[in-house]
């Protein structure tokens, strides 16, 4: 329980130092952005990454829980899934979370309880990182249905301008996935 205390000790810490390192994974003038501006209106990427950071920190405290945990996830990975990160590079943010806490439990490492603590904690990150990767292939997957739905649209409203295509009376519109209606062709 010594690294639980530490962490709860140092949350205030820990938690910037992490949202510090991710903001890192962006180009300079937008680190500069999201670490200066603070309202969510202004910088909702900055907001999303800072809320999720809060509460996964929270969530890994208290063990590990997917349910309780993937929400946070999912508001830092939906934003990364749009943005021009490679998946590795997306999710990196989780192994720069056991950066920060290495980093303040080094002075502590000898004692051979925190080391093992440390090895169950980084256990627990392991779990979230498979997690995150199953989040993050899903907003990929949604992000590709949405583009190939918007070219398909598009080629359907230019054959239909073109007139090399045209609607049957009486012929009801199928539904798409999305909720959106298209023409049969």
């Amino acid at each position: 329980m010594k690294l639980e205390s530490l962490l709860t000790q140092e949350r205030a810490t820990i938690v910037e130092k992490w949202f510090n390192l991710i903001v890192e994974t962006y180009p300079a003038d937008t680190a500069k952005f999201l670490k200066k501006q603070k309202n969510q209106f202004a910088n909702p990427v900055g907001h999303a990454v800072s809320r999720g950071v809060e509460g996964i920190f929270s969530e890994l405290l208290s063990g590990f829980d997917a349910e309780k945990v993937s929400p946070f996830l999912d508001n830092i990975i939906r934003v990364r899934a749009i943005q021009d990160f490679k998946p590795s590079a997306a999710l990196s943010f989780l192994p720069r979370f056991k950066d920060a806490v290495r980093e303040l439990a080094a002075g502590d490492m000898c004692d051979g309880g925190l080391a093992q603590e440390l090895l169950e904690f980084e256990s627990r990150l392991d779990q979230l990182t498979l997690l995150a990767f199953d989040i993050y292939s899903t907003c990929r997957d949604k992000i590709s249905d949405i583009r190939v739905n918007e070219v398909r649209h598009s080629v359907h409203s230019l054959l239909k301008r073109a007139k090399l295509i045209c609607e049957v009376e009486g012929e009801q519109p199928e539904e798409k996935r999305d909720g959106h209606t298209e023409n049969a062709t």
